[in-house]
């Protein structure tokens, strides 16, 4: 058996989309990053990198280079996939967590599901999204800062 698991967070900044899951939410502010700062995916493709033992997600896509500049997160989950085929896996199943005040994203927790499952090929039955809050603690709890948790279970493929 494979499992990953993977954590990412990025702070609120007014000025940027919200992008989470390859979903675009409307909100006053997105979340800060090199790339579209999708959060909850750099987070699966963390825990899909770690269940393959491959590194992490600053190995493949530095913030250092130009080429991943405000770039869809969704091209990450892409070239994540082909290392998959290559190593002869394939995701079985993905449990990711998104914590944050605000917005609530209970509206878009299945087209989270369906982009991701999408994105890596598979049903959406086997992708989970769940929506927390940080009950006000800390700069989750404060709106500063939206974190995303993933774990990802591979089989041979």
């Amino acid at each position: 058996m494979r499992v990953g698991i993977g954590y990412d967070i990025h702070a609120l900044k007014k000025g940027r989309k919200l992008v989470l899951g390859g979903v675009t939410i409307p909100h006053s502010q997105g979340l800060f990053g090199h790339s579209d700062g999708d959060a909850l995916l750099h987070a699966i493709v963390d825990a899909a990198l770690g269940a393959m033992g491959e590194g992490d997600i600053g190995e493949y896509f530095s913030d250092k280079d130009a080429r991943y500049k405000n770039a869809d997160s969704l091209l990450f989950v892409k070239k994540i996939r082909l290392l998959l085929s290559v190593k002869k896996l394939k995701i079985g199943n993905i449990d990711s967590t998104v914590i944050a005040e605000e917005p609530k994203l209970y509206p878009y927790k299945n087209k989270m599901k369906e982009k991701i499952a999408a994105a890596f090929g598979i049903p959406a039955a086997r992708v989970n999204v769940k929506a927390k809050t940080h009950e006000g603690f800390g700069e989750i709890g404060k709106k500063r800062a939206i974190a995303c948790f993933a774990v990802v279970h591979l089989v041979k493929g």
